[in-house]
């Protein structure tokens, strides 16, 4: 199968001009545009993650820390890929379904969704990410059950909202393409392009794998990084953001979390799973770099520069 642009959504200026923001009393609405949702405005901290990937201990950590931390469940946003290279698919969607939390469609989910052949997260044709998701991906699809496929299915492409006074937009890999790779060294005019759709103050972006922020004009760029793999930098910690508005005005912070990862490599030990990914949960350490730019890709080991 063709690993097109997967998912891509054409927006007219016209239709961008009549996007409205609901309030908070009012019910969250689904536009026909490109099934976005609309959560209205949300106060309090806003916790942001990304690329559960299939990784059940990293969100059992996530779901501790939200709720120390006094954040409900409707103030807990990802950017998809719930399901990805670890071994517990089921298990994961199922504690979404749980947990309650928001989440926007990931290239994965969207491949899973609509009965695909793979995972839609654009690698170059026989490439070794390209042949670890040929190992993956169909284990996924093994696993989930009728239940969690029909949940993956009602998930939105975006998720619009309101904070501190900023107009925000959740997206996956970019606002046209759900497998658009955008890193902190992507040329911002890729990234000012998205505003200029969007009509967002702050984009809320995942897929790439990487934690990053980037300002620039009064606009914000972030990454709140991934839950279910390390980001490359040597640590098996992995990474989450939090907004918060409890000096009335808007900020947020980058958080490394510790979690179970040595349970969550010995249940990959199986000849269904890619073991390179196994070995990345110890390391921190990608098996190759070969989606990063030069400017990430020379960081490998290094630390996150944040």
């Amino acid at each position: 199968m063709d690993k097109t642009v997967v998912n891509q959504l054409r927006v007219s200026s016209q239709d961008i001009r009549s996007k409205q923001h609901v309030t908070s009393n009012q019910t969250a609405s689904l536009t026909t545009l490109d099934n976005r949702v609309h959560l209205g405005s949300l106060s309090g901290k806003v916790l942001l993650f990304g690329g559960v990937y299939s990784n059940l201990q990293a969100l059992e950590q996530l779901k501790r820390i939200a709720e120390e931390q006094g954040i409900p469940p409707g103030n807990c946003i990802c950017t998809g890929d719930l399901v990805g290279y670890c071994a517990q698919p089921e298990e994961v969607v199922q504690l979404f379904k749980i947990w309650g939390v928001k989440s926007i469609l990931g290239n994965v989910e969207i491949q899973l969704r609509d009965g695909a052949e793979d995972c839609g997260c654009d690698f170059r044709k026989g490439s070794r990410c390209d042949g670890f998701s040929q190992m993956w991906f169909p284990y996924a699809q093994s696993k989930l059950s009728k239940s969690s496929l029909e949940y993956i299915a009602t998930l939105p492409n975006h998720i619009d909202f309101r904070y501190a006074g900023k107009d925000i937009t959740v997206v996956h890999g970019d606002y046209f393409n759900v497998s658009e790779f955008v890193y902190k060294s992507t040329d911002w005019q890729i990234k000012q392009k998205n505003f200029d759709a969007t009509g967002a103050d702050v984009i809320i972006a995942g897929h790439c794998g990487l934690p990053f922020h980037q300002e620039k004009e009064e606009k914000t760029w972030i990454n709140p990084g991934v839950i279910g793999m390390p980001a490359n930098d040597g640590s098996p910690n992995v990474w989450y953001a939090v907004l918060d508005d409890s000096m009335e005005t808007f900020k947020f912070k980058h958080h490394q979390m510790e979690y179970n990862y040595k349970l969550a490599n010995a249940r990959m030990q199986t000849d269904f799973l890619p073991q390179e990914y196994a070995r990345t949960l110890i390391t921190g350490i990608w098996d190759n770099t070969e989606i990063l730019p030069p400017y990430e890709s020379g960081l490998q080991g290094f630390g996150i520069q944040l």
